[in-house]
């Protein structure tokens, strides 16, 4: 069975309301998952794609805040959307404090709703494909040598070849094959290029 390309997940206790917002989702055109609890929820096997997640606050047992915290701790990244009957404004500020993407309150109108899910999702789509192209960045990064990495550094921070092997003691001609094959394993088309790498490697562009 394929996966679907996105999926949003409804967590509530209302059996009536479960219902009606897999209809109303399903209807826009998302795959639907619907749970009873937040046990359940967290028993469940979730397909690695694209997803938020529909919660009701206050459900008896563990709560929507409860669920919320133990996604949190696990380092599972779902955009949640709360929905709540009454809305309080220390638990609103909990919510959105712990990374809530949205919270509505019922009854919510299915455009608002929809249009928070569609938030969600495309947030969480761009938020893969940054993890993936770090991850990405990071495989290419574990394959240069210790004395690559020093060129690199140096290479960021702007120093031109002579300088590079004045400050790590070797020669011009060692110094221009590390860099070329820093460019070649990092697969940076410019200097320019390596550099916006290295920013998003965290690689401080500093002699050292």
């Amino acid at each position: 069975m394929t996966e679907p390309d996105a999926i949003v997940f409804v967590v509530d206790d209302e059996a009536f309301l479960r219902e009606a917002l897999q209809s109303l989702i399903t209807f826009a055109g998302y795959h639907t998952r619907t749970f009873g609890s937040a046990p359940e929820f967290l028993a469940a096997d979730r397909p690695d794609v694209p997803a938020c997640l529909v919660l009701d606050i206050e459900m008896p047992g563990m709560s929507g805040l409860d669920l919320q915290h133990k996604l949190n701790q696990a380092d599972i990244r779902i955009p949640i959307i709360f929905l709540t009957g009454h809305a309080d404004i220390p638990m609103s500020i909990l919510a959105m404090k712990a990374g809530a993407a949205d919270l509505l309150t019922k009854p919510f109108r299915p455009p608002v709703l929809l249009e928070a899910i569609r938030r969600a999702i495309e947030g969480d789509r761009r938020r893969r494909v940054e993890q993936a192209e770090e991850a990405q960045l990071h495989r290419k990064l574990d394959s240069l040598t210790a004395r690559e990495l020093q060129v690199m550094r140096l290479v960021v921070a702007g120093l031109l070849n002579k300088q590079i092997a004045a400050e790590l003691g070797t020669s011009e001609i060692t110094v221009k094959v590390h860099r070329a094959r820093v460019m070649r394993k990092m697969e940076a088309e410019s200097l320019p290029d390596l550099v916006r790498m290295a920013d998003k490697l965290g690689i401080h562009a500093t002699k050292f």
